[in-house]
């Protein structure tokens, strides 16, 4: 008989797994703590790997793999059912891949020395303690709610999941609301002011910062801000939120900074998202940048046998060379996809990011990568910078339409550091080509003269993003 003797919690030389009695293989135990994007991913690629181990995931809410960036575009009726924002059901892991999901319940310790999580049965208040060998924290992030008063007034919403775009949209479809206020000029606020105009209410947006898109630079986000205007958006910038007014049935009716007060019968707050690591900083796990939990680049935290990935977890920035707090649904993926291939035991490192997002308000497409000017002055990086205004496509070809380039680069060697784009049909994806090069860490010399492609209906001989490079060069 063929038996190896488990390690008992708190034993320094670490348990072995998949140990054999009687030759037989007992399973490995996978927990999983969040069943969005990282989770599921991680789940998908251990069971692919592993047809064997047991896998659990635990989910907070109702809902699994589901496109979150997809919210603002189902409120706007875009998306005309919320199922279409939803890749796989519990139901369908549990059926094609045999992933136990459980929703509606919540993890609130970890008991790193006996290698168990407590959750609660939301449903039941049933309180459980699952025993595991590996886990992964893949629990998000949450938005940032301010303490004023008024918050919890009917009417006032955070955009974080598929039950927030229910109650978005159920509300808009009863109560009609003509008077919308959206607080926060990031992406959120940006794509929610969209759908808001596209139900037909009169928006204004507040920042108590004095742009909007704050991963922009000034002279960038100066241009979007003149065509929120033109599309009908009151900007209210350098303004904080004081407070909520509401009415004797606790409907909000009025939004008041520190220097106006705006009615509104709807507010969406899109002030910004916090990881969620309070689970990880109980257990006693590292935690880096904004809270978000320290792991290595294989996605390992400062426990072996717990990973961390999607937006509760840190990065490694390739161009700051330093871990940083990132939440994209790109990143997310990624992370699960690195977290689940080496809890099957493998060895591969996550790469890194540089920060490239993308996103849109009505005709415009807005972009971004690597270091924006001011982050490079944070940094003390001493750079070059150059913005151009071209065409999307030859300037004779019917459709071509403006754009705007603005690139980063260090002074000295002109190596590309960021980049940044604003314009219209067409404008947007080009920011990948910018990705590449800062992450092959090419000069603006190299971009200018690389090999792209043309003819008339995609572009001017010169591409946009090489006519901004040889400006710098």
């Amino acid at each position: 008989m063929n038996r190896l003797i488990e390690m008992r919690p708190g034993e320094q030389n670490p348990p072995i797994f998949h140990c054999k009695i009687n030759n037989e293989r007992i399973m490995e135990k996978i927990v999983i703590i969040g069943g969005d994007a990282a989770g599921m991913t991680a789940a998908s690629k251990i069971r692919r790997t592993d047809k064997k181990c047991e896998i659990t995931v635990f989910e907070k809410g109702e809902h699994t793999s589901y496109a979150a960036c997809g919210i603002p575009y189902f409120v706007a009726g875009y998306v005309d059912k919320k199922r279409h924002l939803i890749a796989r059901t519990p139901e369908e892991f549990a059926e094609k891949q045999r992933i136990r999901v459980n929703i509606r319940h919540e993890a609130i310790k970890i008991d790193r020395e006996r290698k168990e999580v407590e959750v609660i049965d939301l449903k039941t208040k049933k309180s459980l303690r699952i025993p595991y060998d590996k886990l992964l924290i893949a629990t998000g992030a949450s938005p940032v709610v301010p303490h004023v008063d008024g918050i919890k007034a009917k009417g006032v919403f955070t955009v974080s999941n598929l039950t927030d775009a229910q109650r978005i949209h159920h509300f808009i479809q009863k109560q009609k609301p003509k008077k919308a206020v959206v607080v926060g000029g990031g992406y959120i606020g940006l794509e929610m002011a969209e759908a808001l105009l596209e139900r037909d209410a009169a928006v204004s947006l507040i920042d108590m910062s004095p742009q909007v898109m704050n991963t922009m630079d000034e002279d960038m986000a100066g241009v979007i801000q003149k065509y929120m205007k033109k599309e009908g958006v009151k900007l209210y910038l350098n303004e904080g939120l004081k407070k909520i007014e509401k009415n004797e049935k606790g409907e909000a009716i009025a939004v008041v900074t520190d220097k106006h007060t705006l009615q509104a019968d709807l507010v969406i707050l899109g002030i910004g998202i916090k990881p969620n690591s309070g689970l990880a900083k109980d257990a006693g796990l590292k935690l880096g940048e904004k809270e978000a939990i320290l792991v290595d680049k294989t996605m390992r935290t400062s426990d072996e046998f717990i990973w961390a990935a999607g937006d509760c977890a840190t990065s490694y920035h390739l161009v700051k060379e330093k871990p940083v707090s990132i939440a994209l649904g790109t990143v997310a993926n990624k992370h699960g996809l690195i977290a689940g291939t080496n809890m099957s035991g493998a060895d591969e490192e996550f790469p890194g990011v540089i920060g490239t997002a993308i996103t849109k308000f009505k005709a415009m497409e807005i972009a971004r990568t690597g270091l924006s000017e001011k982050e490079a002055a944070e940094l003390n990086i001493p750079v070059k910078t150059i913005v151009i205004t071209s065409k999307t496509k030859a300037g004779y070809y019917p459709g071509s339409e403006e754009i705007t380039v603005k690139l980063v680069a260090e002074e000295s060697s002109l190596r590309l550091l960021g980049g940044q784009i604003v314009g219209f049909a067409g404008s947007g994806k080009r920011i990948d080509t910018l990705a590449a090069a800062i992450t092959a860490k090419l000069t603006a010399r190299d971009l200018a003269f690389m090999d792209l492609s043309y003819a008339p209906p995609f572009s001017p001989v010169w591409d946009p993003v090489q006519i901004a490079a040889r400006q710098l060069i």
